[in-house]
């Protein structure tokens, strides 16, 4: 198979699942791109940025126009993400590429937990707490920063469960958080030294925000615990993979 047909159906399926759950797409943008395009981690988690945050944006603005997300909490949760998410994109720069690629495997296991634990079904909302929220938002930034993900297995679950959120809701608002985090981690990269290789980001991307916009229709068509515990299964998989990879 091509580069470039493997560049189009990776971004596709991230894409696909970015739209559909709010997250978890981006958790296996930088395992494609490393085992399947021949990146380094170090460009794989930069290049994973690039694509998050285009599709995000993308999948943010069909979900906006249905009234699904909550700007005002999205925005303070993102906010207490930001210097975090540049702190750790600068600390990520130095870190060997094994500690790299095993502190992503240990992310990927835990957003199959997170997908698992996390209810598809809408809940009553509960007070937020304004503490935690900022913690959340705070830890959310720094995964972003590092690995390179958006950190939607991470925000949709903390919506939910820390600001009472309900479940379509929270994987709408998740989408502002992402963009808004990647972006920041993104500007904090822009002046380092990996090479990029645009002739598989560029179509990689493309894809991803053509993927974004199924995914918000597949949402709608199957129920929110089968694509979780899918999706889950596949995150699983990975993290036992990279894991290997960097042990050995």
């Amino acid at each position: 198979m091509s580069v470039l047909l493997l560049a189009l159906v990776a971004g596709a399926v991230i894409g696909l699942a970015l739209g559909a759950l709010g997250g978890g797409g981006s958790v296996l943008a930088v395992p494609a791109l490393i085992y399947l395009l021949d990146f380094t981690p170090a460009a794989a988690t930069t290049a994973s940025l690039i694509i998050v945050t285009m599709t995000s944006a993308t999948a943010l603005s069909s979900h906006a126009r249905s009234g699904k997300v909550r700007w005002k909490t999205g925005a303070l949760f993102a906010a207490a993400g930001i210097l975090p998410a540049i702190a750790a994109a600068t600390l990520a720069a130095h870190m060997p590429e094994a500690v790299l690629t095993a502190a992503f495997a240990a992310t990927a296991a835990l957003a199959a937990l997170a997908m698992l634990r996390t209810p598809a079904a809408d809940q009553e909302p509960r007070p937020p707490r304004p503490a935690r929220a900022a913690g959340a938002g705070a830890g959310l930034g720094a995964v972003t920063g590092f690995l390179g993900v958006g950190g939607g297995f991470l925000a949709v679950p903390a919506l939910v469960s820390v600001l009472g959120l309900r479940m379509r809701a929270a994987v709408g608002t998740s989408l502002l958080i992402i963009t808004v985090n990647s972006l920041a981690a993104l500007t904090a990269r822009a002046g380092s030294s990996t090479p990029l290789n645009w002739a598989v980001i560029a179509p990689f991307t493309g894809a991803a925000i053509l993927g974004a916009w199924d995914g918000r229709r597949l949402a709608a068509k199957i129920s929110g615990p089968t694509l979780q515990r899918v999706f889950a299964a596949v995150l699983l998989a990975v993290a036992a993979l990279m894991l290997t990879d960097a042990l050995t």
